[in-house]
């Protein structure tokens, strides 16, 4: 006579339970390091943009300030005073800058939200099926 799968004992039962979870928390695992390295690629990779970005356009400001200098010689300032005029107007932008940068980056996570809601899940689910 064969048994039925309603008819198993409570050690296959917990049996069956173990390796499943086990299966399921080693997934879980798996889930994170990819969504972990698909961020952390992701933010390299702006990170590289950036820093493109920044080399040129640090060229194109380096012009800009020494035409900005040389107007403000030509309206008359000593060029000394015209330097120090576009120091301070370019140290407080620099300072806006760096502060907007700096609460951008609070802001952001590398962890693995999705991973962690499952987990989440998981976890009440196995709670639900001890009961």
């Amino acid at each position: 006579m064969a048994i039925g799968s309603n008819d198993r004992s409570l050690g296959e039962l917990f049996s069956t339970f173990t390796a499943q979870l086990s299966t399921l928390i080693r997934q879980e695992i798996t889930l994170a390091r990819t969504e972990v390295t698909a961020n952390a690629q992701k933010t390299a990779r702006n990170a590289a943009l950036i820093g493109a970005g920044a080399a040129v356009g640090y060229a194109a400001f380096l012009t800009l300030v020494a035409a900005a200098v040389a107007l403000l010689v030509t309206l008359g300032l000593d060029t000394w005073i015209a330097a120090l005029v576009i120091a301070i107007v370019l140290g407080v932008v620099a300072f806006a800058l760096v502060q907007r940068g700096r609460s951008q980056l609070q802001a952001a996570s590398l962890a693995p939200q999705r991973t962690i809601e499952t987990l989440r899940d998981d976890a009440e689910l196995a709670k639900e099926r001890t009961r």
